[in-house]
């Protein structure tokens, strides 16, 4: 087992590989929340509440049918397509702020996603089961396989955390364009402009890097799985 990236009781793999990935994931983490405590101090000049805009929003596209909650904590806000339900946190429902205004669009953006069919959504949501069950298989049976000398058991796990991964990958674009969507309806229908704007692109834009982090990870891991799958195949 201590041939398999070991080298004094230090796993070398770890620390090639996934730990300048956490340091980011770290960074990016740190990022949204200084970005987003920064600006929900910062009121709209029209008054305007989270729960306002997305409702606006969803009605301008003709989506009267999907319904805006609230739901407790801080930056929980998400779409529901189960249900039809865009949930925003107690920091966004009810907050005037342009950082609470770019979250409520974003997510928003979302529920358009669903409602156009748009591609990436939708094949994301198609390996979600998938991804459920990898996600906590892959690395059981890869050490499994690694311990039995059993190769095919180890690249079995690697192709499951494979699926993570390609989960990963297809979220960015996922995000991307839920931010981009809600920048471009909140400055096209003059919700907000100007320095308001610029302030929500600049959440958006942090909490995007998380994502990207997320997968920086993912990988980061496939590729510390692969070295000791590797080397145990080797050995």
């Amino acid at each position: 087992m201590f041939g398999l990236g070991y080298f004094y009781g230090i796993d070398i793999t770890y620390i090639i590989f996934v730990m300048p990935a956490l340091i980011f994931a770290m960074y990016a983490q740190s990022k949204v929340n200084t970005t987003f405590n920064k600006y929900r101090t910062v009121n709209n000049r029209r008054g305007y509440t989270g729960a306002e805009i997305a409702r606006r929003i969803l009605d301008m596209n003709g989506l009267s049918n999907v319904i805006v909650e609230r739901v407790a904590g801080n930056l929980t806000d998400h779409f529901d397509p189960k249900t039809n339900v865009v949930r925003l946190s107690d920091a966004t429902y009810s907050s005037t702020s342009v950082a609470a205004i770019g979250v409520a669009a974003h997510e928003v953006g979302h529920a358009v996603q669903y409602a156009e069919g748009y591609a990436p959504i939708k094949v994301r949501n198609a390996i979600v089961p998938v991804v459920q069950i990898a996600s906590y298989a892959a690395w059981p049976l890869a050490i499994f396989g690694i311990l039995l000398s059993f190769s095919g058991l180890a690249n079995f796990g690697v192709i499951l955390f494979g699926l993570v991964v390609l989960f990963q990958l297809i979220t960015l674009p996922v995000e991307f364009n839920a931010s981009n969507r809600a920048i471009k309806t909140l400055g096209d229908n003059a919700i907000l402009a100007g320095e308001e704007l610029a302030a929500s692109k600049k959440v958006l834009s942090a909490a995007a890097m998380t994502y990207v982090a997320s997968a920086a990870v993912a990988i980061a891991n496939l590729l510390r799985l692969l070295a000791l799958v590797g080397r145990g195949n080797r050995d």
